[in-house]
């Protein structure tokens, strides 16, 4: 779920929308949303719905980075870090990975 809030909040921020007025939109309580986004709720199929039409969005696109773990792996920071960046300009995705290709490369040293 938490994977879920995560992109939610993306698209949510995208617009530059509150946790209320997506809540307006979607007819849910504002602290609900805000409960979505940190995954600390296990949410209902209906609830997605209607954030998804909120979002104007399919209601596939809040699945969209969720991926099977492979097996012996834990991907959930990946998953963090793809979440976090998918809605930042090209420029700022870029910028970012200069960033972490560097922090890694002094780190291998």
């Amino acid at each position: 779920m938490k994977l879920i809030g995560e992109r939610i909040r993306a698209l949510r921020e995208q617009r530059k929308w509150s946790q209320m007025k997506l809540g307006e939109l979607a007819e849910l309580h504002y602290t609900y949303i805000g409960r979505i986004e940190r995954g600390e709720n296990n949410v209902t199929m209906k609830s997605i719905e209607k954030v998804a039409a909120a979002l104007d969005v399919p209601f596939e696109e809040l699945f969209r980075f969720i991926q099977p773990l492979e097996k012996g792996r834990d991907n959930y920071y990946l998953s963090l870090l793809v979440s976090k960046f998918q809605s930042r300009s090209a420029s700022d995705q870029k910028h970012a990975y200069e960033l972490l290709s560097y922090m890694l490369e002094w780190k291998d040293e």
